[in-house]
């Protein structure tokens, strides 16, 4: 969006593997302006209206889906990798780059009908994200939208959301991957 919330993020080549620039939010976090502009930022669209509950995927997803949901004055649902959640839950096996993991929530995380807004640090190739969406609605959620501090559009993820019917915000966006 502006030069100085994307100023924030930091580059580092060739992570996790070679060809690859992470884009890393920790220096965003750090910075309290920045993450405070982000998450005002990430709300906006939502300022006022009646949302009932943030769903934040592992682990970013938790910081930044737990400052929205404060904001917003609503609840917090996490997404987390299979095995990680002590009550009853309700899981969905998504794709990755190299294969397939499971993510899951508790099964009474969300009443059918409640106003959710799904969001995370990154929306890269869109696997999680689809994947959090599909089961969302699995469990009856209205996902409003889905909202990511950075887009990596040459990967194509974001369109893959809007795809499921779901509008999708983010702040910023990088070329490549």
């Amino acid at each position: 969006m502006t030069s100085d919330l994307r100023d924030s993020i930091r580059s580092i080549p060739d992570y996790p593997k070679p060809g690859i620039m992470f884009r890393d939010i920790t220096t965003l976090l750090g910075d309290a302006r920045a993450f405070r502009r982000a998450i005002d930022e990430l709300v906006q669209p939502w300022a006022g209206t009646k949302i009932d509950k943030v769903a934040g995927m592992e682990a970013r997803g938790f910081i930044l889906g737990g400052a929205v949901a404060h904001q917003l004055s609503a609840g917090f649902v996490p997404i987390r990798k299979k095995g990680k959640l002590p009550h009853a839950t309700v899981s969905i096996a998504y794709s990755l780059e190299y294969g397939i993991d499971e993510m899951e929530m508790h099964e009474d995380a969300i009443a059918p009908g409640e106003r959710v807004i799904l969001v995370d640090d990154l929306i890269a190739t869109g696997g999680t994200a689809t994947g959090a969406v599909s089961l969302l609605k699995r469990i009856g959620a209205a996902v409003e939208a889905a909202c990511f501090v950075i887009d990596l559009p040459d990967l194509g993820g974001a369109q893959k959301i809007r795809d499921l019917g779901v509008p999708v915000r983010t702040l910023m966006e990088f070329a490549g991957h």
